[in-house]
Order: C-alpha cells, then structure tokens, then sequence
C-alpha cells in the first residue's frame, strides 16, 4: 500500500488503497457496532457503551473508578460520562461512594445488578463476536488480527491527550 502516492484527483482519493483500507476498517466497525450494539439492547436493555463502562468498572474492581478516569477510557468528556453515569445509575446499575483518598471526589462502583447485567451482556456479546467478528475470518488469522487491533487501539490511545 502505497501511501505516499501522489493524490491530484477526487477519484484518486477515493481509489488510494490507505484510504480504502481506513475505510474499509471504518465501515466494518460501524457496521459491527450497529449489529452488536442492538443485539445488547434488544436481548439486555443496555446500549453497547453502558456495557462498556461496566466492563471498564468490572476490571477496577473496588473501590471503584471517578469520573474522570471513566471518561479518559470511553474517550468522552467529563460531562458526557458524568450524564451517562447519571442514567446507568437511575437503572440501578452503577453507585457512586466517597472517594478515600479524595473527600470532594466520588467514585463510580458497579451495583450488584450492574454485575448481574455485565455478566448476562458479556454472555450475549461472546456469542455475537464469534459469529460476526470471528467467523468471517480464516481460523489462522484470527489470532493475529485480534493482535493487530490491541497495537492499533493502543498506538492511537497513546497519541489522544490526557484529560486534565
């Protein structure tokens, strides 16, 4: 993939092979998203980045995580993951305590219905990413590809600034 080729052209911005594999990787996820997304809605009431916050306080285990450092890993803004913690903990899925090492601070834990719905979503998504993110693909690749993506997730999350 030549990705220094000259571009003077629309067509030939449409056809660079860099932009169509972006594109590519671009449309795929959306496309993912969409199916895996609403299967999570559909079969547990939850949007996929609800499941996605009580995956991220599912591995912080106690006591839990702040806002702060909810909204640098889901790449939202404090406020953003303030409203949405705001709805996940108006369905009883997450709780907010005082922060021990911050008395101003306050930190977002998983209720036991929370964990209850993170297990039953993670069981429903498994399947989903079998089926259409694994299946397509040649057995011997997925392996690698799956470690491609952990390289590409993180060399883009170590270029994306620190929240204050």
């Amino acid at each position: 993939m030549d990705g220094q080729a000259e571009i003077s052209t629309a067509e030939e911005a449409a056809n660079n092979a860099l932009v169509l594999a972006f594109g590519r990787l671009q449309g795929a996820a959306n496309r993912l998203e969409y199916i895996l997304g609403r299967a999570l809605e559909q079969e547990c009431g939850i949007s996929h980045l609800m499941f996605e916050v009580l995956l991220i306080l599912g591995r912080a285990g106690e006591p839990g995580l702040s806002m702060r450092a909810i909204a640098q890993e889901q790449v939202l803004t404090t406020g953003g993951a303030t409203r949405l913690v705001d709805r996940m903990e108006a369905a009883g899925l997450v709780g907010r305590a005082e922060d021990p090492g911050d008395r101003r601070g306050r930190l977002v834990r998983l209720t036991p219905k929370g964990e209850e719905t993170a297990v039953a979503a993670s069981r429903v998504h498994v399947e989903n990413i079998r089926n259409y993110f694994l299946e397509p693909l040649p057995p011997e690749d997925r392996e690698r590809f799956a470690e491609n993506l952990r390289v590409l997730s993180h060399a883009a999350r170590d270029v994306l600034p620190r929240l204050p």
